[in-house]
């Protein structure tokens, strides 16, 4: 069968023995994704953005983007090839499986032990993974500990040089192995490791044009856990290579850190209960550190950090993940070692035993809690990677969503218009129309509440170009314009909000909650009434607090 033949859910960019089975159907590929029905069918023909500009179609006004299927997934798990975790691959996949993922990502800490011996025996037990459940996903990736940095993703397709990429480029740009972690305002070295973060996400840029991988990514992880990932290293990373590093967690994992009576009076939901350090990036306020409705500060505040950067006009995508380490209220341990043996010189943990007690932890299984929505036209590897760099994502907690579909349209065109992550190019004065098309969760979570949405808000913030200044972290035209009351609604219903076009170009992004905790935004009622707040500590029960966020939609005003 060539490539050309192949049916729409097949991916050509991996074999078929690293693919999902040959009996995967549309029909079922929609079920996994939790569509809305019909009208959401996959479009194989459908003309992307990406492809009109190809042909040389940036001129027109207007764009239809295709239909989408959305697939649900994880891109930051632990297993027992990380010196802090307890699991075992076949754990993970089968919690992954139960809770309705289709794709995951394994994530292990870079460490002597795992580029020496670890990384080679991981692939041997993602390959056994993919056998045992042949309808999920499983990538292998790497938790990169960036020079003068927090954490990355990275991940690549599969293929037959996943492990030497990821092996080769944790021993020549990992932080921690090369103790260029240093990067604080008054480190000698920290301009020397700055670029070579620079230098790391270039060098996975070539690699991937080189054909050398099919594909790879990297998202910036937990961002604003320890303050030192400045608005400057962020632009730096992305810059460097926007279709490498497309984006950073909105929301980090450990969402069960703070559990009341669990871990103790002052646990923060993502265990953010830090301080800022010599490391930290002096700009940033003592109220970054904390989480907000479980959202890392940088996203949850509107005309904050990631408004500054969409405000430059580029996309940078948000995310949500378990980081699963080790699973609240579980009961497994680590096993013993054998005398002699350590994580340096084996590169694996022993396997977990289990015990009749729970054992301390933060982090719910891939998929339990936090969950990442894919926009893809096929079903495969690549095109969960495709999918993810052209920002086509949507992010919710506590199931609180069945389903999320976006579409921006000039009122004059007909057709689907935009979708998350696109570009809408029109005119002065041209009134558009976002269709929001919700579906209501339709079922009990895992934690036996059925989420019921209370309100949507529509965020719009100015694209003025590249900042200035690249450390500036706020974006002062942006703020939400416009809250839909959606308490009571069942179903799936579609909200339709009526916009203008100005002079300037701008952006529009979605959010919306239970409505369980609510306050003025971190910078003000003016600009954010209703928005997330932080819990106090020791008592941020994550499934009574639950949000959902989506990538933005960008319009591009004709001669702005």
């Amino acid at each position: 069968m060539t490539e050309q033949q192949l049916p729409v859910w097949a991916d050509p960019s991996v074999s078929p023995d690293a693919l999902a089975p040959q009996g995967v159907s549309r029909r079922g590929l929609l079920r996994r994704a939790g569509l809305f029905g019909a009208a959401f069918a996959l479009g194989s023909a459908a003309t992307s953005r990406t492809a009109a500009l190809a042909a040389g179609d940036s001129g027109r006004l207007g764009v239809e983007d295709p239909r989408l299927a959305y697939l649900v997934g994880d891109h930051h798990i632990h297993s027992v090839y990380s010196h802090d975790a307890k699991y075992t691959f076949s754990q993970l996949a089968a919690k992954g499986a139960e809770y309705g993922l289709d794709w995951m990502v394994f994530t292990e800490h870079s460490n002597f032990g795992h580029a020496d011996f670890g990384a080679a025996m991981e692939h041997g037990e993602i390959l056994k993974a993919r056998a045992q459940n042949p309808r999920q996903l499983i990538f292998q990736g790497l938790e990169w500990y960036i020079p003068a940095a927090e954490h990355c993703t990275v991940f690549t397709a599969p293929g037959p040089h996943e492990v030497d990429v990821l092996t080769r480029f944790e021993s020549a740009y990992d932080g921690k192995l090369l103790a260029y972690d240093k990067g604080g305002p008054a480190d000698a070295d920290t301009a020397r490791n700055e670029a070579h973060a620079v230098k790391a996400v270039k060098w996975l840029a070539q690699q991937r044009r080189s054909g050398y991988v099919d594909d790879v990514l990297v998202l910036a992880n937990h961002p604003m856990r320890l303050g030192i990932d400045s608005p400057h290293e962020m632009r730096a990373w992305r810059d460097a290579a926007p279709e490498i590093m497309i984006g950073m967690e909105g929301a980090p994992g450990a969402q069960g850190a703070a559990i009341p009576g669990w871990r103790g009076a002052t646990s923060i939901r993502g265990e953010y209960e830090n301080k800022p350090s010599a490391q930290s990036w002096p700009g940033y306020p003592a109220d970054a550190y904390l989480t907000y409705g479980g959202f890392d500060w940088a996203t949850a505040t509107v005309g904050g950090l990631w408004d500054s950067m969409l405000a430059e006009g580029r996309l940078f995508s948000v995310t949500t993940n378990s980081d699963a380490h080790r699973i609240v209220f579980d009961t497994w341990k680590n096993g013993d070692w054998q005398p002699g043996q350590t994580f340096d010189n084996t590169g694996k943990l022993p396997d977990p035993v289990n015990t009749d007690t729970p054992q301390p932890g933060s982090d719910f299984w891939p998929g339990q809690f936090s969950r990442t929505h894919v926009g893809v036209t096929r079903y495969g590897y690549r095109a969960v990677m495709s999918g993810m760099r052209a920002g086509r994502v949507w992010v919710d907690h506590g199931h609180l969503l069945d389903g999320l579909d976006v579409r921006l349209t000039r009122d004059r065109d007909r057709g689907r218009g935009v979708t998350l992550g696109g570009r809408l190019r029109v005119r002065k004065g041209d009134r558009l129309t976002l269709n929001v098309t919700v579906t209501t969760a339709s079922r009990p979570n895992p934690q036996g509440i059925l989420p019921e949405l209370a309100h949507v808000d529509v965020i719009r913030g100015a694209v003025r170009g590249p900042v200035a200044d690249r450390d500036d972290w706020k974006a002062p035209d942006t703020r939400v314009v416009r809250t839909e009351d959606v308490s009571g609604r069942k179903g799936t219903y579609t909200l339709r909000v009526p916009l203008t076009a100005g002079e300037e170009s701008f952006y529009v992004r979605l959010r919306g909650s239970d409505g369980n905790r609510h306050g003025a935004g971190y910078l003000g009622a003016s600009v954010d009434p209703h928005g997330p707040v932080p819990h106090a500590p020791g008592d941020g029960d994550p499934w009574a607090d639950t949000w959902f966020y989506s990538n933005p939609v960008f319009v591009d005003v004709e001669g702005s």
